[in-house]
């Protein structure tokens, strides 16, 4: 199983990091359509002891795979043979998105990073809606008792301004609200102009209970909803979104997203400011993400669900965060690098651990 770090040096390392990942992504799609994807699920199903309860559901592990990967739907019952406990897809927006001109995501190789302006590129929320129906129904037949989970993730499109957001994320939340297992709202990308600033507890109040309403409302059912914010906000900003998220009684926060610090990397100084502007994720953020978690849980305890992402590279990082407080633990970054097999090895390391 450890081939793939020489696979990706001499197959992927040079190439376009985009293009490398359409490749990957491509071929984990054509495995799962040929059939082969029961082979696959026979191999990695996760082990029971591994089965997590959190948001009024059942996972099969604690460890899924973070929004970013499968942007628009496109792979989840695919990804689900590897072993991934739940698929989080997106960031969806309300309206179709080419994202920012490329190339727009980049290799810190010698950091395990990786640099992504990729400005929510997706089809929109109109088209992904009938591809989490379908693969909805694929994980409940394919699973009859306990099955993969699928988030969705949603953000602002780039071209609505601000004061108009709410709208925005309210098409998306309606659309897809009825195949979500649970949804999530984006406001801590770097990627959309501004998009930040709806952390603010001020406009991020009638945001959050604009969509929670209308995804409740558009499934006839209650779906749990969570907050994703910035490794970047200060402790106090944290605090406050905290007290925001029990204020209304949110069901979880997601930390942390991407930062848009550069501080502490191995890569050349020169090479890091030639990637330019963007999120960076991987393990660099592994510090600040453990940090915002622990604060989270001090503030919260366990009135919320806390899903805990950034830096997580080993079954001993993701029972690090669980120790720290969180339920559900998330990756991507560390995927690019590790291959197709990380996240049963994860299962595999988390579950010896536990014995």
């Amino acid at each position: 199983m450890r081939i793939y770090p020489t696979v990706f040096r001499l197959c992927f390392s040079w190439m376009d990091a985009e293009k490398a990942h359409k490749i990957g992504f491509t071929m984990i799609k054509a495995i799962h359509t040929v059939g082969a994807g029961a082979v696959l699920r026979r191999m990695f199903t996760p082990p029971t002891s591994l089965q997590t309860q959190a948001l009024g559901l059942t996972f099969p592990t604690p460890f899924g795979l973070a929004a970013g990967f499968d942007k628009e739907g496109q792979g989840i019952n695919a990804l689900a043979n590897l072993g991934f406990g739940h698929v989080e897809v997106g960031t969806i927006t309300g309206q179709a998105q080419d994202g920012n001109p490329q190339p727009r995501l980049f290799r810190l190789v010698a950091d395990r990073a990786v640099i992504n302006r990729m400005g929510f590129n997706n089809d929109g929320a109109s088209a992904v809606a009938p591809r989490l129906k379908q693969a909805l129904a694929g994980l409940r037949k394919t699973y009859p008792t306990v099955r993969p989970i699928i988030g969705v993730n949603i953000g602002k499109t780039k071209i609505v301004e601000l004061e108009d957001a709410l709208g925005d994320y309210l098409i998306s939340a309606r659309t897809l609200a009825d195949s979500a297992d649970y949804m999530v709202v984006n406001v801590s990308s770097p990627n959309t102009p501004g998009l930040r600033l709806l952390q603010d507890v001020a406009t991020l109040r009638p945001l959050l209970t604009g969509v929670r309403e209308a995804a409740d409302s558009a499934a006839g059912r209650h779906v749990p909803l969570l907050v994703k914010i910035a490794p970047d906000l200060a402790d106090e900003d944290v605090a406050d979104v905290a007290a925001l998220a029990l204020e209304l009684k949110l069901d979880g926060i997601i930390a942390t997203n991407t930062t848009i610090s550069r501080d502490g990397l191995a890569s050349p100084d020169a090479m890091v400011q030639e990637k330019g502007a963007g999120g960076l994720s991987g393990a660099p953020l592994k510090a600040r993400s453990l940090a915002v978690l622990r604060q989270l849980k001090a503030l919260v305890g366990d009135q919320l669900t806390l899903i805990s992402v950034g830096g997580v590279e080993t079954g001993a990082d993701v029972q690090e965060r669980l120790d720290a407080g969180a339920t559900l633990v998330q990756g991507y970054t560390a995927f690019l690098y590790e291959g197709p097999f990380w996240a049963a090895r994860i299962n595999k390391e988390l579950a010896a651990l536990r014995k």
